[in-house]
């Protein structure tokens, strides 16, 4: 595993959790609370991985909290010791499969 698969496996552990203006607005719009991820880390799993991404690293994460499926996308700043919560959202059930892990084609 790389540094930066490693980082998001440490989420839950991680001292510096960076909430980003967009997720805190989205949170607000879809009726989500921080609590859904901070509850829910120990059940994050690495759905998508965007090595290339505009500035940082990004994953898309899946998580399950109160029986309820969500989708977080993170920034991994390994050499900054962060993750940034970029978007946060509940997943639509016409875009990916049963188990919410894989999109529809």
């Amino acid at each position: 595993m790389d540094a930066v698969e490693d980082s998001v496996e440490q989420l839950s552990l991680m001292p510096d959790l960076r909430w980003t203006y967009h997720v805190t607005m989205r949170l607000k719009q879809r009726s989500l609370g921080s609590e859904i991820l901070i509850k829910g880390a120990d059940s994050l799993e690495i759905i998508e991985s965007y090595p290339d991404d505009k500035y940082l690293p990004s994953f898309l994460l899946r998580g399950e909290f109160e029986a309820r499926v969500f989708h977080v996308q993170i920034a991994a700043d390994v050499e900054g010791g962060n993750v940034r919560i970029v978007t946060m959202y509940i997943p639509a059930p016409e875009e990916w499969d049963s188990e919410f892990r894989a999109r529809r084609v």
